[in-house]
């Protein structure tokens, strides 16, 4: 993983030391393709010194034949390299992809901190790409090098003034190219992050569209694309001027060096120095030129564009972790025992509470941000700002968050579907064995009276934990039962639907400890009571922790927390708080 001192820099050389091997093959088979290229005006010249002027049939035969040759070798050159220097630069692309999927993903958090989910998948595509695509930039620029080198040592050998003012002018154009291509990198930044943000509104937009269609805010979401669209459209026509600017510039100042070549070696043809067909090779030469510094001024733009990216690249990288892992480890077994202590986070305030192991307990607070902050706490997706948080008496911030995981799950309430089907997304945190493929279909999908269109995931049978959440009906309703694909984000099924398979999906995980968030908001009365019946006994045995302000689901509870501004104000059995407590049955009942 990344640490905090990775930069855009830094990106960009692993991404292209990771691929040496490609970047020499193709560097050189590349280099090979330049050094034909560069050959083909000497033997041209060749041709009319030694076949031409003297009149030799079978020299001029001789000759031809070489040409074919170095043609023939040309095409293969440039085939098998640039073969090579794609497969190196998507390689480096797919690396820095992994890398960053890897960081968003770790369990400390902190990756996504501050950016759009559309911006943070921006970054792993389209500037994964850019940084991967150096790869092919540094090959076709060995090769650029490598036809200015044979170029000026081929004009050395014919004229040694025509070959300094190569050796001596390139360097210039290449030092020129450089500044010339700062303005491009800084917009190229700045288009890189509209871009991003727009992709970033965009998703926000689409996994929201039900909700504003239906309170009739699809105008507003509109023009608020449009606007993020527009500054996205400016940033990259301001991107794509600086860039054809540069372009224009270096080619002016390449084609202004090449005249001179040949102006040069015109004037050493016309005092005896070279001969007619030294002067052909030379124009050649100079005409050849043009390719190599065409070359340095495109692999310039590649690594400007390649540097904004890289530095966009690295900040998600080097984002500091929302937690930090601790030293100690989960007591074995895991009881589930939790207790918090004077904790204070966001709304919360002061919270003292005691779970005991395989207790069912619900808690019911006045303000939704209480609630997202307990969930963050026991998550350990942020660390209390005051008090601490205890399972079986280790403070969780002693605690890694991936083994923390591994006993603690937080249900939230807005938690997504996977593409995917149905049986595939309750069965998600199940352990998938090499021979998955073959395994034998299980028996959700045949409860739920579903056609067999593909083997269902391996491991333990869903379909206890689809009947305690509802979801079995879910199967029942569907084209192909539990084997029915639910669609990008699960929006192939209604609200209520995607609720009950995402419970049970947390149900069947089977973790210790149990933490879910209003799971039945859409979901009829009759199908509420029938979830909160099957959570109890599903879980019986196991800590679970209700938090939601659904009576059908405070009823079945142990008993009850209320949390009245950031606080617990009572306990005590939910008939008991309704009856005794107004402040509660306003919370629960209103």
């Amino acid at each position: 993983m990344a640490e905090q001192g990775t930069s855009g820099r830094s990106v960009l050389g692993k991404a292209i030391s990771g691929q040496r091997r490609g970047v020499a093959v193709g560097a050189t088979l590349a280099a090979g393709h330049q050094l034909g290229e560069a050959l083909v005006p000497v033997l041209i010249g060749v041709v009319i010194d030694d076949a031409v002027a003297g009149a030799d049939a079978g020299a001029l035969v001789r000759w031809l034949l070489v040409l074919v040759a170095v043609y023939v070798l040309l095409a293969l050159s440039f085939r098998m390299g640039v073969r090579a220097a794609e497969r190196a630069s998507e390689l480096a692309a797919h690396r820095v992809r992994l890398e960053l999927v890897g960081r968003v993903l770790d369990p400390r958090g902190g990756a996504e901190r501050g950016r759009l989910p559309g911006a943070v998948a921006n970054i792993a595509t389209e500037d994964a790409r850019r940084v991967g695509y150096v790869v092919m930039a540094v090959t076709i620029g060995v090769s650029g090098l490598a036809g200015a080198a044979v170029s000026a040592a081929a004009l050395l050998l014919i004229s040694v003034p025509l070959g300094l003012l190569v050796l001596l002018g390139t360097p210039v154009l290449l030092w020129l190219g450089h500044l010339l291509s700062r303005p491009l990198e800084h917009r190229s930044a700045a288009e890189q992050e509209q871009a991003a943000n727009a992709s970033g509104v965009a998703a926000d937009l689409i996994s929201g569209m039900r909700v504003l269609k239906g309170i009739g805010a699809q105008d507003a979401a509109v023009a608020r694309y449009r606007r993020t669209s527009r500054d996205s459209l400016a940033a990259t026509l301001r991107a794509a001027r600086a860039e054809g600017w540069q372009n224009g510039v270096v080619l002016a100042l390449t084609g202004g060096f090449i005249a001179l070549v040949a102006l040069v070696g015109g004037r050493l043809a016309l005092s005896g120095d070279i001969t007619l067909g030294e002067l052909v090779a030379a124009v050649g030469l100079a005409q050849f030129l043009l390719t190599p510094l065409q070359v340095f001024a495109y692999v310039n733009a590649e690594f400007a564009q390649a540097r904004a990216s890289a530095a966009r690249v690295a900040e998600v990288l080097a984002a500091p972790p929302a937690v930090v892992p601790g030293g100690r480890r989960l007591p074995e077994p895991v009881r589930g025992e939790l207790r918090l202590r004077g904790v204070g986070l966001g709304a919360l305030a002061e919270v003292d509470l005691a779970v005991a192991a395989g207790e069912l307990v619900g808690v019911a607070t006045t303000e939704p941000a209480a609630a997202e902050a307990l969930l963050r706490c026991l998550g350990r997706v942020e660390d209390p700002e005051a008090g601490t948080v205890e399972l079986d008496g280790v403070p969780l911030t002693g605690l890694d968050p991936a083994e923390l995981r591994t006993a603690v799950l937080v249900a939230a309430h807005d938690a997504d579907l996977f593409a995917g089907t149905v049986a595939e997304n309750v069965t998600a945190a199940d352990p998938v064995p090499a021979d998955a493929g073959s395994a034998d279909a299980g028996s959700a999908d045949a409860k739920a009276g579903g056609a067999r269109t593909g083997p269902e995931p391996p491991g333990r049978d869903p379909g206890p934990a689809m009947a305690a959440a509802a979801a079995d009906e879910v199967a029942r309703t569907l084209p192909h039962g539990a084997r029915t694909e639910v669609g990008e984000a699960g929006r192939a099924l209604s609200g209520g639907q995607r609720q009950r398979v995402a419970l049970a999906r947390a149900l069947h995980a089977g973790r210790p400890v149990l933490v879910v968030h209003d799971p039945t908001t859409a979901v009829d009365v009759v199908t509420e009571a029938r979830i909160a019946e099957g959570l109890r006994a599903f879980r019986t045995g196991r800590t679970t922790l209700l938090v939601t302000n659904s009576p059908a689901l405070l009823a079945v509870a142990d008993r009850v927390v209320f949390v009245d501004a950031g606080r617990v104000a009572a306990t005590g059995p939910h008939a008991d708080l309704v009856r005794d407590d107004a402040a509660y049955r306003t919370a629960v009942l209103a």
